[in-house]
């Protein structure tokens, strides 16, 4: 009663026994289970087999979660170092999406050499999905006030026009914060339906570049945001998550341009597979 007084929501959903189902792992579940969905339909577009994209989820999943908690706690070393026996306990929290996109990216790229699938063209069909999930996702942050800003107002918060449910919920310790998981997840699922459209389009993409798009778009937002945060890992004079912003989104025009020079006669993204790819 108090917490629905407070105007916070709670962040579980329902108890079955003693297992408390969590709103951020329904969220969560949710986003892949649609993100898997539209993969599917448009894998079949382009002629990659409904089984491939089971299969390789199958192997991804795991495997990103995995790198995920890895990366947060090598950055986070100065605490684990001393504290061994926690590095594994996951459900306590402390996981990168950063690291999951790089253990999801490391998996796909395997299994699509291992099934001679070209991966770009896995990576193109399932990018717009991943960043729509990732915008979707946030809302897990939300529902567990986690993901926040530096510290706001309340008049601020009223100015920017939101529901009033998020601004309770930005009620973190008793001060407003800045919502910096809205902020994120609209600029994904705007990203989302900007590449979903221009995909479509004929002689638009080259294989691999609505992956670089997704990445540049993704990074490019990231690295802004980021600096609103207050619970970000930090390197130095910026966080990690900022540097590797930067990183990628420089290397991803790089790979793009290249890859139009050096490799001209790549098919574009709307012919799928090809007979060259058999």
């Amino acid at each position: 009663m108090k917490s629905f007084l407070l105007g916070v929501l709670n962040p579980i959903a329902f108890t079955l026994g003693p297992i408390e189902i969590h709103w951020y792992g329904i969220i969560i579940a949710s986003a892949v289970v649609l993100a898997v969905y539209l993969s599917v339909k448009e894998g079949k577009k382009r002629g990659v087999v409904e089984d491939n994209i089971y299969d390789m989820l199958l192997w991804a999943l795991p495997f990103s979660i995995i790198s995920a908690r890895i990366y947060y706690v090598v950055f986070q070393w100065n605490y684990y170092s001393n504290h061994l026996s926690e590095i594994y306990r996951i459900w306590d929290g402390g996981i990168a999406i950063y690291g999951a996109l790089i253990g999801a990216l490391i998996t796909v790229i395997v299994f699509c050499h291992k099934r001679k699938i070209p991966s770009f063209l896995m990576l193109d069909v399932i990018a717009p999905t991943v960043i729509m999930a990732q915008g979707i996702g946030r809302w897990g942050n939300f529902m567990n006030q986690e993901a926040y800003g530096a510290v706001t107002s309340l008049a601020f918060l009223q100015k920017l026009r939101i529901p009033s449910f998020i601004i309770q919920q930005m009620n973190i310790h008793g001060a407003y914060r800045q919502p910096t998981f809205l902020y994120e997840s609209l600029w994904d699922l705007t990203g989302f339906v900007v590449l979903l459209y221009l995909r479509q389009r004929v002689h638009l993409f080259k294989r691999g570049e609505v992956f670089f798009s997704y990445v540049i778009w993704y990074s490019f937002g990231r690295f802004f945001i980021e600096q609103m945060r207050t619970d970000s890992l930090m390197l130095g004079a910026l966080r990690v998550s900022q540097w590797l912003s930067v990183l990628v989104f420089i290397g991803a025009i790089a790979l793009w341009i290249s890859r139009r020079y050096w490799k001209p006669l790549e098919p574009w993204y709307t012919e799928g597979i090809t007979k060259f790819d058999k």
